[in-house]
């Protein structure tokens, strides 16, 4: 929990977003004697109207939210950088065949990045909604896990930088998402029954793969059986589909998952059966990884727990070192191990956070 004697004479920025668990952070600090300015960040990947995810009705609860407690409240236009950045990040991704997390960068980025460039450098901390928490241990500030394993969001942060990681201020962290519900409710606020979003933040109802198909088109190629080399149908393009896909697909005879790309022949492999042994890996590498406190050292120990994609489960694993990274060796096979996936690594007991880094490649055992 935080202590809020220590950050009384604190300059805090609130980033509103018009959801609930922002809500709650305002009332946290209010309750606290402090009066945060408040920041609502205009984001998307075009100026026109249909791509905007800043709908009215999210500016009108972060303004009814900011007022109720006195506070003032700004829009900060990210919208440009949005695209520059996150959205630039996610097209070459997807193109040169990964898969990406665009909101994990755009914690990085935007967030607590172009905001800060535009607004927050005036401020000591920048407080948000999410679930997380920190502690100053030995003398470093760390990224911890929240007690809530389903809304845990360290995972979409481990990519900020230790500047950034400085500066943050998680205010629900310590909270289950039930109890911020109950505070909400307990204090009239109006969005305390309002649902949380779902998906990538700036799309809205928008279908991805028609997000996807803007901005690249399509891609005919085949699809192959992976175990006959049986030729299965066709994609409109790699970037549609992602290792470990079941769902969606539209091929007959399955189930079948996808197994593979093959860029330079633009072939998307895939096996048959509803849990096939090559939908599973248990040794990856991982490159460039990016360490939250640098200051705490840049080695990870031998054993560490890991997650791949934003799950209650965690998993233990062993680490060895490559050329380009680190070797995770998995306690068990997961399923859907993709290239460009953020692997976000945590001690053994999942509490403190090192940091992520990209899966670059499974390992054939």
């Amino acid at each position: 929990m935080i202590d809020y004697n220590d950050i009384r004479d604190k300059r805090i920025a609130v980033l509103l977003s018009g959801g609930v668990d922002s809500s709650v952070v305002l009332h946290e600090l209010a309750s606290n004697g402090m009066r945060p300015d408040c920041f609502y960040i205009k984001i998307g990947p075009e100026e026109t109207e249909e791509w905007d995810c800043s709908s009215e009705e999210d500016m009108e609860m972060a303004t009814s939210v900011a007022a109720r407690y006195g506070c003032r409240l700004e829009v900060v236009d990210c919208h440009r950088e949005y695209w520059d950045k996150v959205t630039t990040y996610t097209m070459e991704k997807v193109k040169a065949g990964f898969t990406p997390n665009p909101d994990v960068m755009c914690n990085r980025l935007i967030k607590f990045g172009a905001f800060d460039e535009k607004a927050g450098h005036d401020y000591d901390l920048i407080a948000t909604g999410h679930y997380a928490q920190t502690e100053i241990i030995d003398g470093v500030k760390w990224l911890t896990t929240s007690p809530d394993p389903v809304k845990d969001q360290t995972d979409f942060l481990a990519q900020i930088y230790d500047w950034q990681l400085r500066k943050a201020l998680f205010p629900i962290g310590h909270y289950m998402k039930d109890e911020v519900r109950q505070i909400a409710e307990r204090e009239h606020l109006i969005n305390a029954r309002r649902k949380d979003s779902q998906g990538i933040c700036f799309l809205g109802k928008i279908n991805y793969n028609d997000y996807l198909r803007r901005y690249l088109g399509e891609n005919p190629g085949d699809v192959i059986e992976l175990e006959t080399g049986k030729l299965i149908g066709r994609h409109k393009g790699l970037w549609f589909h992602t290792i470990g896909q079941r769902h969606g697909l539209g091929f007959g005879g399955g189930p079948w998952f996808v197994i593979r790309k093959d860029l330079k022949q633009n072939i998307l492999y895939v096996s048959k059966g509803y849990d096939p042994r090559q939908a599973y890996s248990d040794v990856f590498g991982i490159r460039d990884f990016h360490f939250l406190s640098p200051e705490a050292g840049t080695q990870l120990p031998d054993k560490v727990t890991f997650k791949i994609r934003h799950t209650p489960d965690w998993h233990e694993a062993k680490v060895e070192l490559s050329a380009e990274g680190y070797i995770i060796h998995s306690s068990k096979p997961l399923h859907g191990v993709a290239p460009g996936q953020f692997c976000v690594v945590y001690d053994d007991e999942h509490h403190r956070c090192y940091g992520s880094a990209e899966i670059s490649a499974t390992v054939e055992q």
